[in-house]
């Protein structure tokens, strides 16, 4: 009884694992969220911060000017208004190498990680002493109770480091790195209990629509069945918002954000006279539609403000991005 009530009052001085800022280093923005704990297994949004990038200093992926993504990520952090600097980062999937491999059970951890070695070096295309090696045990074998299935995964040391001294020169604790997709795998676990039946026995579709590719993928009772990158983004639709309605980059990025611009009588009007000579004139004005005064945003007579916004690029937060 007194090693039972002893072994209860410890629990009360045992530190609580710190909560992690997410941390999406993306092509054109860094983003921040910060979650806590709702109770009953759920979490609530405590805040988020959105940081634009220089362009090209990030691509597919790779950091071509740290300074300038850090310096970016201590604005972000700033504007996040958190105390805490304990976060989690993610490499794209492209950085790594992933494998699962089936073991004997019952082994000490020391013999995993030399088995996990050993398989290592039959999949990965680089000296281990090139790589950050990791493994995750799964579970038991689908086929096999006496043996387990373990993931492998792996990365170039550089491609590590880098998003790790980023964060630790803007000031920030990086404690995981994570896999952008297996990330995305764990946040859909959030949202699986809003579904009907919680999801299970469905095949669920995942789209993540970055500014240069679009992530998507496909999972049943949490598993991947496919999944695939296609190079299309938010910055393609800008650069046909851009042509079709004459206008330039930062007019075509702010009218796809806001779902339009400013509306006048003159912009409407000439919208709708444009529409009924089209098939005459394709993308052009009717000699008789009243032309809008030039302005910064109506530039011509069918400004994008008008009707074509397909939508608003705002991020929902959902996996260390």
């Amino acid at each position: 009884m007194l090693a039972e009530k002893f072994s209860t009052a410890l629990e009360l001085f045992k530190t609580k694992a710190p909560s992690l800022i997410g941390i999406d280093i993306a092509s054109t923005s860094l983003k921040l969220v910060e979650l806590a704990d709702a109770g009953k297994g759920t979490f609530r949004l405590e805040r988020y911060a959105i940081e634009p990038l220089p362009k090209d200093v990030v691509t597919d992926g790779n950091i071509a000017n740290l300074d300038q993504v850090s310096d970016s990520l201590k604005r972000a952090w700033k504007r996040l208004g958190s105390r805490n600097r304990h976060v989690a980062l993610a490499l794209p999937a492209a950085m790594v190498i992933t494998k699962k491999i089936i073991v004997p059970s019952g082994q000490k951890e020391e013999e995993l990680e030399l088995a996990v070695e050993a398989e290592a070096n039959q999949y990965i295309p680089f000296a281990l002493d090139e790589v950050n090696l990791d493994f995750q045990i799964l579970g038991p074998a689908p086929n096999n109770p006496d043996e387990v299935e373990i993931l492998i995964a792996a990365s170039r040391k550089e491609k590590v480091e880098d998003r790790v001294a980023i964060a630790e020169a803007a000031g920030l604790k990086p404690r995981v790195m994570d896999i952008e997709s297996y990330a995305t795998q764990e946040a859909f676990r959030l949202i699986a209990p809003s579904l009907p039946a919680n999801g299970r026995d469905q095949n669920i579709a995942l789209v993540d629509i970055g500014a240069h590719v679009t992530h998507f993928y496909v999972l049943r009772n949490n598993q991947f069945l496919f999944s695939r990158d296609q190079a299309f983004g938010g910055n393609q639709l800008t650069l046909d918002i851009q042509r079709a309605f004459n206008l330039s980059v930062e007019e075509a990025e702010s009218a796809k954000k806001t779902r339009g611009c400013r509306r006048t009588t003159t912009t409407m009007s000439c919208n709708r006279s444009w529409r009924r000579s089209r098939s005459r004139s394709p993308g052009r004005c009717s000699s008789s539609s009243p032309r809008p005064p030039t302005t910064r945003s109506t530039r011509s007579c069918c400004p994008a403000a008008v009707r074509f916004c397909p939508g608003s690029t705002s991020w929902s937060p959902s996996a260390p991005a």
